[in-house]
């Protein structure tokens, strides 16, 4: 798999993010067809769906203690291992109960690995060089959900098999590759021990809101939009997939250039531009009416999310070495403290006034627009925000394990 002769860490990081990316893609892009056709869900269904997949990752902060006993990298590739298999079975189960069932165990693996994945990334890479790797990484990513939504065309299109064929083979196919990437790469060291506890700093309050106002933002997006492109359009599996293969060949064209861009403007720039036009996406999506306009948008929106680099590289920046493997986890938990609870009032929202959920998240980009321009040109630790914050808050609590 490693074309290099000594296995290293980034490309580990790289392999199992396109087997992450490879998985969920197909899961992602065939959900919204699979559970109007064969389980007749409304907005109310897939809005509770939605809410019931991102408990795992409001509980993200016990990877934590899942630490205590396994490591970072074993933990990832378990957690990966058991995404595939909670993808695989997912055709097997086409009723409400069985649908919100596999996909808690699927969300398990998935926001375990996407938490254990970012903690990795931060710590294998230098600084100087993240944002650049990581808008690699969302090529791979890109990459990989190409491979997926290839494979859709031939399995479901060409072959002519059915939902249940198509997540058994790629569920199959990912546990596979993650078994030869646990036999293949050696076990890497990290520079820093990392803490075993639940640790909230004081210094580290901007990145806290702005990763809650983009969970709620990305719910929007991820739930909301493809659905709208289904019910209010009429999109079939193969258009759908079209404007998923779209999306990713821009993404797979752009996003190195993303990463190499937030390097020289800064984090604050970056997350200047990403929420100004996500605030424009939103308003948009509330109006269209032409088909062709809305995936057009959908496309767009897609791009600005690789903006989100900068966050992630601004935390780097801030934090101390150690406060990584913590501090990944209690995001991912503040990261969904919004997205378990808006996708479900939203869903019912959506059944009077679809519209109205995207003026929603439009609002959420002007409140995330008002905490980017709080953000540092030069980050770093004792510079974390341009306005100071304005209490003598308690540095920090550890919740021991």
């Amino acid at each position: 798999m490693n074309t290099n002769k000594t296995p290293n860490p980034k490309a580990l990081l790289l392999w199992m993010t396109f087997v992450m990316s490879l998985v969920f893609a197909v899961w992602q892009a065939l959900l919204n067809n699979f559970v109007i056709e064969k389980a007749q869900f409304t907005g109310a269904e897939i809005g509770m769906l939605q809410s019931l997949r991102e408990i795992p990752g409001f509980l993200a902060f016990t990877a934590i203690f899942v630490l205590l006993l396994v490591r970072e990298q074993a933990f990832a590739l378990l957690s990966l291992a058991l995404l595939c298999i909670g993808v695989a079975i997912t055709g097997f189960f086409p009723q409400v109960l069985g649908l919100y069932l596999t996909t808690i165990l699927m969300s398990v693996g998935f926001h375990y690995f996407e938490t254990i994945n970012q903690s990795l990334t931060l710590q294998w890479v230098d600084k100087q060089d993240t944002a650049a790797f990581m808008g690699k990484a969302l090529a791979w990513r890109s990459a990989a959900a190409l491979v997926g939504y290839g494979s859709i065309w031939l399995v479901m299109t060409w072959l002519k098999l059915d939902y249940w064929h198509m997540y058994l083979i790629i569920g199959v196919l990912g546990l596979l590759m993650v078994i030869s990437m646990s036999l293949y790469y050696p076990q890497f060291d990290t520079h820093e021990v990392q803490h075993k506890k639940v640790i909230l700093r004081k210094r580290y309050w901007l990145y806290y809101l702005l990763t809650f106002f983009s969970g709620a933002r990305r719910q929007i997006f991820m739930v909301f939009a493809g659905f709208m492109m289904v019910e209010k359009f009429g999109y079939s599996v193969s258009e759908i997939t079209a404007l998923f293969l779209i999306n990713y060949v821009v993404n797979l064209l752009f996003a190195p250039a993303i990463g190499r861009f937030i390097g020289r403007i800064g984090e604050r720039n970056a997350l200047t531009v990403e929420y100004i036009g996500l605030f424009f996406v939103f308003v948009s999506y509330a109006l269209v009416e032409q088909p062709h306009m809305a995936a057009a948008l959908y496309v767009v929106d897609h791009l600005l999310f690789a903006m989100a680099i900068a966050m992630k590289t601004y935390f780097q920046k801030i934090a101390d070495s150690k406060d990584i493997a913590a501090t990944m986890s209690v995001s991912f938990t503040i990261n969904h403290i919004a997205a378990v609870i808006i996708p479900v009032l939203l869903g019912l929202l959506w059944l009077s006034d679809p519209a109205l959920v995207f003026y929603i998240g439009a609002g959420f980009a002007v409140c995330s627009l008002v905490l980017a321009l709080n953000v540092p040109r030069h980050p770093s630790p004792g510079n974390e925000t341009y306005w100071a914050w304005p209490t003598k808050a308690i540095d920090k609590v550890h919740l021991d394990s």
